[in-house]
């Protein structure tokens, strides 16, 4: 095992408070319960720090604030060059800061440091910086109307967000939910996961320091059943942006029709990643692990379904299964990990419950299929990369988010059964397909019921492209200037000449 890092002073710093406060108005505050709760360390199950619970009242503390800074505050009425500049701000101190952020992302979340520094981090600076460059490129346009007329219209900030963050990208999802709502003008209350809400007080800092006026951003950790809820239902929140599973967003869903807020949902997945038998083999391997072992399996758009045309199956789950058997894990802030630890123990009860159910339903594991108990990791919530055969499309191994390092290899007879297989599914998050044949490949991008398809490559983001999904995945688009039209609405002007 590698020699994990030391950590940074900043970081050090930052866990050494006794208590981590919620941001609320400009200031760092109490939970008005008074109530606490511990964040911990997945690699060891120890505490990392305890952290301000917030509910109902701290939600309407922030909502209110929130609603001032809106409607009486200088942020949606500041110039757009000087609304740019704190933005292209806050890029200037995440990555001055990207080290220190990148080992509290690891603590907190598991992840290897490799992903946190290489990936999360900078992608979060990103997404700052490509929102900031559009604050002042947001426009309306004139209408063509009776000549005694002058029609135009308004692009202007939707109010007050509230914005619900999952567990496995937390500064990456503070950042694509934060930068493009502030960039329109609006304000906003932050509920970050409460098994991961170091990164985003901490980015609550950086705003600060920033210069983004008080009341603009609140950050009120919690859990979902007080917390979220309470903002979800706030009668002076206008819109609710949520990313995590299903489940909870057909809840966020139903609880925002009496107030009928703007919703958007970037939901769950159970991805197809196809691989045809002209594929670059190597290369759809390195593929396929990465679609569904990166972050440990905790992601959304993981391409668990590793559908694989029938010639090609046996071997290419063999080939699979030696490179999952290969990946060095353990604690993420060894420079060697390359799968760090699950989140949570909840986390590794739900998927080390998949892991038995598969067995039962007649799967085969070629790689892991179990915890991972080894000397140094018996402490943290550490789960084998698994690979699976013998799957079927209609086991809940299949059909069901796991949401953990698992996949299910399948076998598919020519296109046509690709893409029945690969549709076959409530979700419609994101997919992949590898050939060498061009019009094939068009022509399953075309037909796969998904937000995304990846060709010839897998997990490969930017924050210019719109990323979404179909069905139960959820409504509404994030990242490029497609998720602007979440945080803005149009008005129009008759003005009689």
């Amino acid at each position: 095992m590698g020699t994990a890092r030391a950590l940074d002073s900043d970081v050090e710093s930052f866990l050494a408070a006794p208590l981590r406060r919620m941001l609320v108005d400009g200031r760092w505050v109490e939970a008005a319960s008074g109530r606490t709760f511990e964040t911990v360390n997945p690699a060891t199950g120890e505490a990392l720090a305890r952290v301000a619970e917030g509910d109902a009242e701290d939600i309407d503390r922030a909502v209110r604030a929130a609603r001032r800074a809106f409607d009486d505050g200088e942020w949606p009425r500041m110039a757009p060059r000087d609304r740019e500049r704190i933005l292209a701000r806050v890029v200037e101190l995440i990555e001055r800061h990207a080290a220190a952020l990148a080992q509290l992302e690891t603590l907190d979340n598991g992840k290897a440091i490799a992903e946190s520094a290489s990936v999360d981090i900078p992608a979060a600076a990103d997404t700052f910086r490509y929102y900031a460059g559009w604050v002042n490129k947001m426009s309306g346009e004139t209408l063509p109307s009776a000549p005694d007329f002058f029609t135009f219209t308004l692009r202007e900030p939707v109010g007050v967000c509230g914005q619900i963050i999952p567990w496995n990208f937390p500064l990456l999802m503070a950042a694509w939910k934060l930068a493009p709502a502030l960039a329109c003008g609006n304000t906003v209350v932050l509920k970050p996961a409460e098994q991961t809400p170091l990164s985003a007080l901490r980015l609550g800092e950086l705003l600060l320091e920033a210069g983004v006026p008080r009341g603009v951003v609140n950050i009120v950790p919690g859990f979902g059943p007080t917390a979220g809820a309470a903002l979800v239902r706030h009668p002076l929140v206008d819109k609710v942006a949520f990313t995590g599973s299903t489940e909870v967003g057909k809840e966020i869903h139903r609880a925002s029709a009496d107030t009928l807020k703007r919703i958007s949902l970037e939901l769950g997945g159970k991805s197809p990643n196809i691989v045809f038998a002209d594929a670059d083999i190597d290369s759809a391997v390195r593929g396929a692990l990465m679609g569904v072992f990166f972050n440990q399996g905790e992601v959304c758009c993981a391409g668990t379904r590793l559908l694989v045309e029938s010639s090609l199956h046996d071997r290419f789950a063999e080939a699979l299964a030696a490179a999952a058997r290969g990946m060095k894990q353990g604690p993420g802030l060894d420079p060697e990990t390359q799968i760090g630890p699950l989140v949570s123990a909840e986390q590794l009860e739900r998927v080390t419950g998949y892991l038995e159910l598969g067995l039962r339903e007649g799967a085969t594991p070629l790689a892991g299929g179990g915890r991972n108990l080894a000397a140094g990791l018996e402490r943290g919530y550490f789960v084998q990369p698994t690979v699976f055969t013998g799957v079927r499309n209609d086991m809940r191994i299949a059909r069901e988010e796991i949401f953990g390092p698992v996949v299910a290899v399948m076998p598919f007879r020519d296109e046509e059964d690709a893409v029945l297989q690969g549709n076959d599914t409530t979700y419609g998050l994101a997919a992949g397909v590898w050939t060498r044949d061009v019009s094939r490949a068009h022509r399953i991008a075309r037909a796969l019921r998904a937000g995304t398809v990846w060709v010839n490559c897998y997990n490969v983001f930017d924050v210019s492209a719109p990323f979404g999904g179909y069905k139960e995945s959820g409504y509404g688009r994030e990242l490029g200037r497609q998720c602007l039209d979440l945080y803005t609405q149009t008005k129009s002007v008759w003005l009689r000449v």
